[in-house]
């Protein structure tokens, strides 16, 4: 692996770890809850989360993406087993993906366009880091207030949370 794209894996997999123990705090009764009418369901953001890592490996796989025929509404899950094998599944292709690039493929511009016309472009790394990990801190963060609103333990993220403390 390139000595650049050391940071970022470590970084993605520690970020992994914690994905994981708040998608492991989903309960299964309550995938089709929302807390809002135009919200998406417990279950459509649980899986939208689970599905970052192996999706936006995919797409930065391609030099351009062209996303007026892709579909940004998120299944509704049938079961907690669905979004935790989905996670683990993307996590391990990115992981592939991440560690297999070279500098030059890590430095190449990756665009989005909208039928031809660019909506962004930047180099691949910072798609990585942008549609990949700050995707995925974003989405972590509205899915623990969902468990908050429904009672359900947060878990320790990057020091305490009102249910449990690493430090005492």
């Amino acid at each position: 692996m390139i000595p650049m794209l050391e940071p970022i894996l470590n970084e993605f997999r520690q970020e992994a770890a914690t994905t994981r123990r708040v998608l492991e705090r989903v309960p299964e009764d309550k995938l089709t809850w929302k807390p809002h009418p135009k919200s998406m369901s417990l279950g459509q953001l649980a899986i939208h989360l689970a599905g970052i890592p192996g999706g936006i490996s995919r797409l930065a796989q391609l030099d351009e993406f062209d996303n007026s025929a892709a579909t940004f509404t998120p299944p509704q899950p049938e079961n907690v087993q669905q979004i935790r094998a989905k996670f683990e599944e993307g996590t391990r292709a990115a992981e592939e993906f991440i560690s297999g690039l070279s500098a030059e493929k890590a430095a190449a511009q990756w665009r989005m366009v909208r039928n031809g016309k660019e909506i962004m472009n930047m180099p691949r790394l910072a798609i990585i880091r942008t549609m990949m990990l700050n995707h995925m801190y974003h989405h972590r963060g509205q899915l623990t207030v969902y468990l908050r609103l429904l009672e359900v333990p947060v878990p320790v993220i990057y020091g305490r949370s009102a249910d449990e403390n690493p430090f005492g």
